[in-house]
């Protein structure tokens, strides 16, 4: 497997050009979607359409976290100790961060099932 893969490519997954990547790709799409979404045959036969919900699902995620980010301290202000709230944005921060890559790497997944070949760069 000496194809290309850009930086940010999912760890673990086959380059687009292997014969495993369409199936592993959803197996990896689904792992990113709620486990209901598993229940739709549609998702698994057309994996173009799975990456868009699974975009949906992963945009979703990181706009709950902003906001979760922007109201933690005046929603729970007083009911827990300051320590916990700064825990609490340090876990959103990480959580912020992974849901980043997670995107990253799932546009560069939707792009090689849309067809786009990734090349070195010297």
């Amino acid at each position: 497997m000496s194809a290309a893969v850009p930086p940010g490519w999912p760890a673990g997954l086959h380059p687009p050009v292997s014969a495993e990547f369409e199936k592993q790709a959803v197996n990896w799409l689904l792992d990113l979607c709620p486990p209901d979404y598993r229940a739709y045959d549609v998702l698994r036969r057309y994996p173009v359409i799975l990456a868009r919900f699974a975009a949906g699902h992963i945009a979703s995620a990181i706009g709950a976290a902003r906001l979760g980010v922007a109201g933690i301290r005046a929603d729970l202000a007083g009911q827990v100790p300051p320590e916990a709230i700064e825990a609490a944005l340090a876990a959103y921060e990480r959580e912020l961060a992974r849901l980043t890559a997670t995107n990253r790497a799932l546009d560069l997944v939707a792009q090689a099932l849309q067809g786009t070949t990734f090349r070195a760069k010297l």
